[in-house]
C-alpha cells in the first residue's frame, strides 16, 4: 500500500510540471556551396585574407575570443596605428605612406574576426617551442645575418626585398598587410589560386595523382588536393627549405582546408608539421571574405630596379666608411 501512495504521489506530480512549449521552428540550414560544372563545391571568385588577428596571440591575453566590443576596439587601436603619420624624412615615411597609397587594412574590405589569434591549436595561440634541431638552425640564420649584412649584396637581401616570394604567396597563405587577395578558379581536376601579391600561381592538382619525387624540391612545395564532403584539403611537401616559415625546414608539410560556409566567407585553416623545427604540430584559422575583381598585377619594384639602389646605397656607405677611417690615419 505504501508503494502504491508513492508511485501515486509521483505520478501526480509528473503531472503538474508544465509541458515544454512546442515549436515549428525548422532546424537551422546548414549552408551548401553551389556547384561547378563538375558537381564540386564552388570556390570561385576574388577573395580576401585582410584581417588585424595575429597569428600568434598577444602577451597578456588569455582567452582564445574576444567579445564584439574588444573585437572593435583592438580593430580601432591597429588601425589608427596603422594610419599615422610618421615623422617626415624617416625610413618609414620614405618607404611607404600607407594613407597616401590606400595600403592601410582599414580603407579596404577586410575580415571582422573575434579571434585573438589565429593560431588555436596549442590552446595558447603560440607557435610551439622548437627543438634542438630547430634552434641551431634559427641561430645559424641570425649569426649569417650579423656577419653578412642584409643590404650588404643581393643574395643577402630576403625573398621579399628581392620580389621573389611572400608569406602570401603560401602555403600556408598568410595575411602579409598588404595586396591581401586571390583568385580562386576551377577546372575538372584541379584548382588554381591567384595570389596578387608577387603575382604566384598556385596550380593544385585534384585528380587523385601522387606527390612528386622526394628529390624534386620547390619553393612552394608540391600541392596535391582532394575533396572531402563540402571542404578542398591541400597537401603540401618537398619544400626546399630556401623560403621558411619562421624558420622552418625542408621538411615542412602542410594541410589546409577551404571550406565555403557562406556566400561571401572561406573558412581556411591549416596545421603545420615539421618535426625538425617544432616539438608538435600547429594550426592556425582565418576567414577569406569574398571581394571585389579583379587582381590587380603587382609589379613590385619595376624590375629590381630597387635592389640596385639597395646596393648602390651599400657601397656609398662603405665608401664613406673608408674615406672616414683614411681620414683619421
Amino acid at each position: 500500500m505504501k508503494h502504491r501512495l508513492l508511485a501515486l504521489t509521483a505520478l501526480m506530480l509528473i503531472a503538474t510540471v508544465p509541458a515544454e512549449p512546442q515549436t515549428n521552428k525548422p532546424a537551422p540550414k546548414v549552408y551548401k556551396a553551389p556547384r561547378t560544372p563538375d558537381g564540386q563545391p564552388d570556390l570561385q571568385g576574388f577573395w580576401t585574407n585582410n584581417t588585424y588577428v595575429p597569428l600568434e596571440r598577444p602577451k597578456g591575453v588569455t582567452k582564445e575570443f574576444y567579445t564584439e566590443a574588444e573585437a572593435r576596439e583592438m580593430e580601432r587601436r591597429a588601425a589608427q596605428a596603422e594610419s599615422e603619420q610618421t615623422a617626415p624624412g624617416t625610413i618609414a615615411d620614405v618607404h611607404y605612406d600607407f594613407t597616401q597609397f590606400s595600403l592601410d587594412r582599414n580603407q579596404s574590405a577586410f575580415s571582422h574576426d573575434l579571434r585573438t589569434s589565429m593560431i588555436f591549436d596549442p590552446p595558447d595561440g603560440r607557435i610551439p617551442p622548437m627543438t634542438p634541431q630547430g634552434q641551431k638552425r634559427a641561430a645559424e640564420a641570425i649569426e649569417r645575418r650579423k656577419r653578412v649584412g642584409r643590404w650588404d649584396m643581393a643574395e643577402s637581401n630576403d625573398l621579399d626585398d628581392r620580389c621573389l616570394m611572400m608569406l602570401g604567396s603560401g602555403p600556408p597563405m598568410l595575411n602579409t598587410g598588404y595586396n591581401n587577395n586571390y583568385r580562386i578558379v576551377q577546372a575538372p581536376g584541379y584548382v588554381m589560386i591567384l595570389v596578387e601579391m608577387i603575382h604566384d600561381a598556385r596550380i593544385i592538382p585534384v585528380d587523385g595523382r601522387s606527390h612528386v619525387s622526394p628529390q624534386i624540391r620547390q619553393w612552394m612545395g608540391d600541392a596535391r588536393g582532394h575533396w572531402e564532403g563540402e571542404t578542398l584539403v591541400v597537401e603540401t611537401t618537398n619544400f626546399n627549405g630556401k623560403n621558411p616559415l619562421r624558420d622552418s625546414s625542408e621538411n615542412m608539410r602542410v594541410i589546409e582546408r577551404f571550406t565555403r560556409v557562406s556566400d561571401d566567407t572561406i573558412r581556411y585553416t591549416f596545421t603545420i608539421e615539421d618535426e625538425s623545427t617544432w616539438v608538435r604540430p600547429w594550426s592556425a584559422e582565418l576567414p577569406m571574405k569574398k571581394t571585389v575583381g579583379p587582381i590587380f598585377e603587382h609589379a613590385c619594384h619595376e624590375g629590381n630596379y630597387g635592389l640596385y639602389n639597395t646596393l648602390a646605397g651599400a657601397r656609398l656607405e662603405e665608401k664613406k666608411a673608408a674615406e672616414g677611417a683614411a681620414k683619421k690615419k
